[in-house]
């Protein structure tokens, strides 16, 4: 039998060259993001383990806890601790760290590195060894700095240059001293770095006088672990705590790791709908091969094979397949995983050098993972032909369904989909956390019960396509009859296309109507034309507030300032408001009393008066940052959203309770309105700062809807690929349906059917086949889609579903197109095929 197994694979060569390519396509996917991943995250781990080098023994200060009234702090590390921990027996050196954002600008003028990634620091003394100099000097005096070398090559920037750069706000203009070579692993990743003398970065990331870490050496033949007992013994244990440079290495290996899962499991996911539906058309093609087996599979159980032999046979082909497959699609994937990296070094996305990586475990996935796949499509195919009775196989009795089985089918598959619609729905009416699973099982039922329905709605869908087949003649009738003729094999074929279509159909439902929802909040919530904040969404300078009050056609401006502070026992942030300014630039749905924020009345929103169960007139004790306390009075409670939610408060009321205030944001309104020329106005205002930007209502809709747009893109590269993997499935499909209807398009053309009519028959089929996927797909993609909504709803009052008709028909045309490029090759072979040899055709 095994033998038996061996040469059936090598007698069907081009039919299983189709289900190999499914296959290797899946776990091309799967080992080319587990290469890539490996390899970017060994990468980043031995760049900033490079990072830890001039660190034995690192002293931080020790969070304290919110108690009672007071709110939680960070004790000050001081110039005093750094004296003494230098002074610990053991230790060669301490060094103050002083750290923060620091937006850089290029010679053009835009931010480097995004924002995220541009940091500030301290060069400690005039031979730093933590950042050796390459060229220049060390920076002293708040007019000079230094930058990495890898941004001065990026950018050209040269010692003596004046570089424009801003910290919270203010634009400074320095002179470049020197240049220097660091391990950060944020400039490998195309960030970078600027550092000033201590006293200039202390004051700068207002910190004067004080350090955000303190990194101690040890001494030759002392160990890290040494060190940090004697550091420990000699520290304020209340005040501080100490990390040994390897346990930080080791953290930092954990936290890159942890980062690149994310990206590990986005990517994981396209490989894992490349190889559910690669399934379908695996699983279609060994029913196809034991169907047009039949007989030969009836001879051996005739001269004595068993049941059990005839699905071990089945079973060796699939494994012999997934095993070529496998292995071919772990060297596919290995070039997937070089290409990837290759690719973003020219898309800029600068990461630091290292080998590519191979793990043993990608080796043992990607066999596993095409191994396991094949063989689990084929197990189904060769348990239905062992139970063939050999008699009835000869005579093929067994080739249609028998009504029982029939029967059982659309009974399994109406339960599964009325489970899984009822679920959905009752999700649809739980809140948007609550109704998560829920509406992921419902969502996973009715998937199931769909495929197990489609042989039933294959007929009914197909056949409402008759008045336009029978526009193209014989051709058209033959080629929906061909297309219901095999039922559960027109469904194993669409159902390739459905899945994709669902997924990004019902992605773009959400994606449009979260759009249209974020700007109508936009639109109702901020009356203000312009909201100033951040690159990387840090804090504000209060000296861009005051800067925007005084720009040229500013008729009002209000800051959104931060502040922690305690009430009831529990830590609750307060935002900071120009009274007499917010009514002007919110519009806020008040349902209960007056919005009116002035002295020591504040507006609330309507899910944190829930939780303390205030209303208008309510008071309550607050307690500040600086442990004082007052007694306020809720004016107003209004409707929360995504722009707005917590305690609105007077900045008045707040000012001589912070020490070192922060704006989030500040809004601005002018004379004219929104406006290309206003916006310049604003930001030459403030010195035309790379770092903040300046945006008008629709910037900032697009801005919080970014993220949803991005998974779109994400997913239309997932429908790309199902797409492909769709059309292997449609030629698979259609070129064993010409193979085995040979002896009848043989009669076709013997009785007139030319070679143009049997190509277009084909066409044809293909195209109705690939047609009902798609509409299949869509409409489900509507319901889950509107079903989401209905989820995302119960949090975002704006909601509104919004029907992209444009995107669905274009979905739609390419479900088409899948059908007319898929039937190429077959339509084309059965058009060659010998009229007499057809008949003569076993």
């Amino acid at each position: 039998m095994f033998r038996t197994a061996l040469r059936n694979v090598l007698a069907h060569k081009t039919r299983l060259l189709m289900t190999v390519l499914a296959v290797l396509l899946g776990v091309a996917f799967v080992s080319g993001t587990l290469v890539f991943t490996s390899s970017l995250t060994d990468a980043y781990q031995n760049s900033s383990a490079k990072g830890f080098d001039h660190v034995d023994v690192a002293v931080s200060a020790e969070y304290k806890e919110a108690e009672g009234d007071r709110v939680g702090e960070v004790p000050e590390l001081t110039g005093a601790l750094i004296d003494d921990a230098a002074k610990v027996p053991g230790a060669a050196s301490a060094v103050g760290v002083v750290r923060g954002f620091t937006a850089v600008a290029g010679k053009d003028g835009k931010l480097i590195g995004g924002g995220f990634s541009t940091q500030g620091g301290n060069y400690w003394g005039t031979d730093d060894p933590r950042y050796p100099l390459t060229d220049g000097r060390a920076p002293k005096g708040a007019d000079e700095v230094l930058i990495d070398a890898k941004t001065a090559e990026r950018t050209g920037y040269r010692v003596g240059d004046t570089v424009r750069l801003s910290v919270d706000g203010p634009v400074l203009t320095p002179r470049i001293t020197g240049v220097f070579t660091t391990d950060d692993g944020a400039v490998a990743a195309g960030g970078s770095l600027a550092l000033f003398d201590t006293a200039t970065a202390q004051k700068l990331f207002g910190k004067p006088g004080t350090y955000d870490e303190i990194d101690v050496t040890a001494k030759p033949g002392v160990s890290q672990a040494a060190l940090k007992a004697e550091l420990d013994k000699a520290l304020p244990a209340d005040l501080v705590e100490t990390t040994t440079g390897a346990k930080l290495a080791e953290d930092q290996a954990e936290s890159i790791s942890s980062q690149m899962s994310g990206m590990k499991q986005g990517l994981l996911v396209f490989a894992g709908i490349a190889l559910f539906v690669g399934t379908f058309i695996i699983a279609n093609t060994f029913t196809m091969l034991v169907a047009q087996r039949t007989k030969e599979l009836a001879l051996l159980r005739a001269v004595g094979a068993s049941r059990r032999q005839v699905t071990r046979s089945v079973l060796i082909e699939a494994l012999v397949v997934g095993v070529v497959a496998a292995v071919a699609g772990l060297a596919a994937g290995i070039g997937i995983g070089a290409g990837l990296r290759a690719l973003m070094g020219t898309l800029d996305a600068q990461v630091p050098d290292g080998p590519l990586v191979v793990t043993p475990g990608t080796v043992a996935t990607a066999l596993a993972v095409g191994v396991l796949v094949t063989m689990l499509a084929a197990w189904l195919p060769s348990r239905r032909a062992a139970k063939i009775p050999p008699v009835a196989a000869m005579s093929s009795l067994h080739a249609k369904a028998t009504t029982k089985s029939l029967v059982l089918r659309n009974t399994i598959g109406a339960l599964f989909s009325a489970a899984g619609v009822a679920v959905v729905l009752v999700a649809t009416t739980m809140d948007g956390t609550d109704g998560q699973a829920p509406m992921g099982l419902g969502a996973v039922l009715l998937i199931i019960g769909v495929f197990v329905l489609t042989p039933l709605l294959s007929r009914p869908l197909i056949a409402a396509a008759a008045p336009v087949l029978r526009l193209f003649g014989v051709a058209g009738r033959l080629a929906r009859q061909n297309s219901v003729r095999n039922p559960r094999r027109t469904a194993a074929t669409a159902s390739a296309l459905m899945i994709g279509l669902t997924l990004i159909t019902g992605m773009t439902v959400m994606a449009g109507s979260l759009q249209k929802s974020i700007d109508k909040m936009a639109a109702a919530a901020i009356e203000a034309d312009y909201v100033v904040s951040m690159a990387n969404g840090h804090p504000l300078s209060p000296g861009v507030a005051r800067e925007l009050a005084r720009a040229d056609g500013v008729t009002a401006t209000s800051p959104m300032r931060n502040a922690a502070s305690r009430i009831d026992g529990d830590t609750e942030y307060l935002t900071g408001v120009t009274g007499s300014a917010i009514g002007e630039l919110t519009d806020l749905k008040v349902t209960d009393g007056a919005f009116r924020v002035a002295g020591r009345g504040v507006v609330v929103d309507d899910s944190t008066a829930e939780s303390h169960g205030w209303r208008a007139g309510s008071t309550f004790t607050v307690a500040y940052e600086d442990g004082e306390k007052q007694r306020l009075t809720v004016a107003g409670v209004y409707e929360g959203n995504e722009l707005f939610r917590g305690i609105l408060l007077d900045t008045g009321a707040l000012a001589s309770h912070q020490s070192d205030p922060d704006d989030m944001q500040v809004l601005v309104k002018t004379s004219g309105g929104a406006s290309d020329t206003a916006k310049d106005k604003l930001e030459k205002a403030l010195g035309s700062n790379p770092a903040i930007k300046v945006q008008d209502k629709k910037d900032l809709s697009n801005e919080i809807a970014q993220m949803f747009t991005l998974m779109l893109n994400m997913l239309y590269g997932l429908l790309a690929m199902a797409v492909i993997v769709a059309v292997l499935g449609v030629v698979n499909t259609l070129a064993m349906s010409v193979f085995e209807r040979s002896q009848e398009i043989g009669m076709l053309r013997a009785i007139g059917l030319d070679r143009r009519g049997v190509k277009r028959m084909v066409r044809l089929e293909s195209l109705v086949i690939s047609l009902f996927g798609g509409v299949l797909g869509i409409g489900l993609g509507v319901f889950f889609g509107w079903a989401a909504g209905e989820l995302l709803g119960s949090r975002m009052p704006t909601y509104e579903l919004v029907l992209p008709w444009a995107r669905m028909a274009v979905f739609l045309l390419l479900a088409a197109a899948v059908g007319v490029l898929a039937a190429l090759w077959p339509a084309r072979r059965a058009g060659r095929l010998n009229m007499l040899r057809a008949i003569n055709a076993e």
